[in-house]
């Protein structure tokens, strides 16, 4: 049976967000939902990075950028996220051999881009050299 991971988040009367009703997040009124999904896509492609550089005994680390395009799916007439684009900016050290492997497991494995129903276009950056 696979690994069964479960999650819960609410919204306060205040606007604030809450993971398990413990951590507060108050985004303010100027983040959308939009930015959310964006903001989790980073956080999400970040953290399977990081995962499979230690299961490869690495270290990763960096920033992301997403950005977006939504308006109405030719398939359905929904409005949804159409164009996805996911900026990488990070160091893997020491410096790999089989990089493109790496980073194909980390596009992979983020389970937020996995979720969306647009593919993702990643650009990344490594140690300093666009790949």
């Amino acid at each position: 049976m696979p690994k069964r991971f479960e999650y819960a988040a609410s919204i306060n009367r205040e606007g604030a967000l809450c993971a398990e009703d413990r951590d507060r997040l108050d985004p303010g009124e100027t983040w959308t939902p939009e930015h959310l999904v964006l903001a989790a896509l980073c956080r999400c492609t970040l953290s399977s990075l990081r995962f499979h550089a230690e299961r490869d005994g690495l270290r990763a680390a960096g920033t992301a950028a997403a950005s977006g395009v939504v308006t109405k799916r030719e398939k359905d007439g929904r409005y949804a996220f159409v164009e996805l684009l996911c900026g990488m900016d990070v160091t893997v050290e020491p410096a790999p051999d089989g990089l493109g492997d790496l980073l194909a497991r980390a596009e992979r494995d983020c389970f937020v881009g996995a979720s969306l129903t647009a593919s993702v276009e990643y650009e990344w950056r490594v140690n300093g050299e666009l790949v």
